[in-house]
């Protein structure tokens, strides 16, 4: 769901438009593969080895600069063919430059200088590779750096943020804004002292802090610090690398390492976990990096008139699917868990990429540490030449284990279609969204009380376990749910746009699957209506502390929401059989609303029965509820565990459900 920002970033990036040389049907089964862990550069004892795989290559220099950029080169060396279709070259204890690049001979062609596609550190812009082991980057008390305890992955608490977002405001009070440090700082205070950056993120109960992209990516200048552009960062240019932009130093290549580190490690000393949002679906120059440079045509897809297929939208698509690239997606993302201790993996375009790379994926990262969560986005932007059967999309998901997609059918049954922007959904009023609701509600699993053919998209459950479904409304696409639900319900009071609003929020933390939370929308963050701010200024995407100050009591709502799901296991049941056994939803219920049941103390729930109900109509509405005694502990905006007050329910007598309301009935 990602095309019209992608479209919108075409019209601005020519490179990703110019279409690829047609290559002459190449056998790419017959190239030779390299199976060792060596690839790219490697020290031992202080010393430097690089290898590069270029099978089709008649020649390959190895070139040392002093500079990331401009300038000689000041020494140039063969690199000696190796096993496997690999280059070697063993450099020297001192070698004469800092940075490297490799250059091809191809068909007795020059091609351009690249870094290699297994580099780790680079200089200004991404130019040059560095020679320099990223373990001596590491910062202070790095060794003793561990990751949060995390029991199970239905425990996973969801925040989505970009790095510049969170300090980039004013009065965010953090001092080293846009930048890895300003995720360190804490003690920070916004207008009418509310808590910002780090600290917010804490206090809100997430478990898992979501940055957009933070690899290399080519749309910033890091060469003009003082331009101070933004970008989402879906344009990688090296895989496994810190962005330079975020660094107070982007021309220092241990910079961006160190302080990228001490980002992690400032965030597992606050009990939180960080999860990269990873781009390997595609590249933004296809002709000019490093893959086409090295080995015309093996990384990318081709449609069958040898062109570059392009289910991304953005000009290429990755081929996952062959060996090496494969090796390196695998690789790349198991150095990230190990060398900067990343705790989790958002998967762009996750569709994109073939069952077997994401299989591997969820191996390598098992070998590192078993909690390390992954899940992405279970579709493609447009058409891809492997079939769909082999690709990782939301239909595929239970051949996958511990994967988890997005659950766009809850997103856009809540709050209303994506695309159709003016359209409103159930949170607003929207008729014969029900069972789409329900959908997210048993977490895409397989439930007997739900019609799947009145469900909007997916016509069968399409996750194995619930923590495979993550359960959203909003995210950094498409308008923030304050803006969607504005623009879709036209003349509507603020009061009620905010009862909405906080319905949205209830149905999603009460959910069975992984809740997911675009950061400052727990203080009806707006971006002036933008549906596409991938590129627009830090006025339109920053966090507006000062808004949180103004809406105080919705944050505050959701952090009670959160407590409340972190508190009762009743929400976050392990297994299918187990959301069978104790969700029962409520009969009879009439149009617009929605109820359910979580009884027999539900995953060892301290309560016994714990009654949801949902009214999206903007109508008070009589609903049926089994008779007892109650304690009321949610109602529109209040929270209480401790109840709100005490209901008794007659046998035949309809309790009144006040408009756009959800309630929480408990019997301990």
């Amino acid at each position: 769901m990602r095309i019209a920002r992608f479209l919108l970033l075409l019209l601005t990036v020519a490179s990703c438009l110019r279409p690829a040389a047609k290559l002459v049907d190449p056998d790419y089964t017959k190239y030779p593969t390299y199976t060792g862990p060596d690839l790219g550069l490697t020290f031992t004892g202080g010393r430097a080895k690089l290898r590069v795989w270029a099978p089709t290559a008649e020649a390959l220099r190895l070139k040392l600069y002093a500079t990331g950029n401009g300038g000689t080169p000041v020494v140039e060396y063969a690199m000696q063919k190796a096993e496997g279709g690999t280059w070697l070259y063993t450099l020297p204890p001192q070698p004469a430059g800092l940075f490297y690049v490799v250059q091809a001979t191809i068909g007795s062609r020059q091609m351009a200088e690249v870094p290699d596609p297994y580099v780790h550190a680079v200089g200004l812009n991404g130019q040059r590779g560095a020679l320099l082991d990223p373990a001596t980057a590491n910062p202070t008390g790095w060794q003793d750096d561990l990751r949060p305890r995390l029991a199970r992955p239905g425990n996973v608490i969801l925040g989505e943020l970009h790095l510049r977002d969170l300090s980039m405001h004013p009065q965010s009070g953090i001092q080293h804004k846009g930048k890895y440090l300003g995720l360190t700082e804490t003690g920070t205070r916004g207008p009418g002292d509310v808590s910002t950056g780090l600290d917010h993120l804490k206090d809100l109960g997430i478990t898992h802090v979501h940055l957009l992209p933070t690899n290399d990516f080519a749309s910033i200048d890091e060469s003009k610090p003082e331009e101070n552009r933004y970008n989402w960062g879906y344009e990688p240019q090296h895989f496994t690398v810190p962005e330079g932009s975020y660094a107070t130093d982007a021309v220092d290549p241990a910079v961006r390492i160190r302080e990228f580190k001490q980002m992690v490690k400032s965030l597992h000393d606050n009990d939180l976990r960080l999860v990269l949002d990873v781009v390997y679906n595609h590249t933004l120059q296809a002709n000019r990096g490093s893959f086409d440079q090295l080995v015309p045509g093996y990384y990318y897809r081709q449609t069958a008139d040898g062109n570059y297929s392009n289910a991304t939208a953005c000009g290429n698509e990755i081929a996952s699917e062959r060996p090496m690239v494969r090796k390196l997606i695998v690789e790349s993302v198991a150095y990230w868990a190990r060398e900067y201790h990343v705790d989790g993996f958002r998967f762009d375009l996750m569709g994109v990429l073939d069952l077997e790379t994401m299989r591997a994926v969820r191996v390598a990262l098992d070998q590192i540490d078993h909690s390390i969560f992954i899940y992405g986005e279970g579709w493609t932007a447009g058409a891809s030449p492997v079939p769909e059967s082999q690709r990782a999309v939301k239909a595929n998901m239970q051949r996958l284990d511990r994967i988890a997609a997005f659950g766009d059918e809850l997103r856009d049954g809540v709050k209303g279609h994506v695309s159709r922007q003016t359209e409103p959904g159930f949170a607003s009023g929207q008729p014969g969204l029900e069972e789409s609701v329900k959908f997210g509600i048993v977490a895409a699993t397989e439930h007997p009380q739900l019609d799947y053919q009145k469900v909007n998209y997916s016509k069968v459950p399409w996750a194995g376990s619930p923590s495979q479904s993550i359960n959203y409304v909003a995210c950094h696409d498409d308008r923030t749910l304050w803006d969607k639900l504005v623009v879709a319900n036209p003349g509507v009071s603020e009061a009620e746009l905010i009862r909405m609003d906080l319905l949205c929020g209830t149905i999603v933390f009460t959910s069975q699957g992984v809740p997911f939370l675009a950061v400052g929308d727990d203080f009806l963050r707006t971006k002036g209506g933008s549906n596409n701010s991938y590129n627009l200024p830090d006025n339109v995407n920053q966090l507006d502390w000062a808004r949180k100050a103004q809406y105080v009591s919705v944050h505050e709502f959701y952090r009670q929401l959160i407590e409340l799901r972190r508190a009762h296991p009743a929400f976050r049941l392990a297994t299918t059989e187990l959301i069978q056994k104790h969700l029962e939803f409520l009969p009879t219920m009439p149009a617009g609303t929605i109820g359910y049941r979580l009884h027999d103390h539900a995953g060892g729930d301290r309560w016994n029965t714990i009654v949801v109900l949902f009214n999206g109509n903007r109508t008070a509405t009589a609903v049926s509820i089994p008779a007892g005694t109650y304690s009321v502990v949610l109602r529109g905006a209040q929270i209480n565990p401790q109840g709100l007050e005490k209901l008794s329910q007659a046998e035949g007598h309809p309790l009144i459900m006040p408009a756009t309301t959800a309630l929480l009935l408990v019997q301990p």
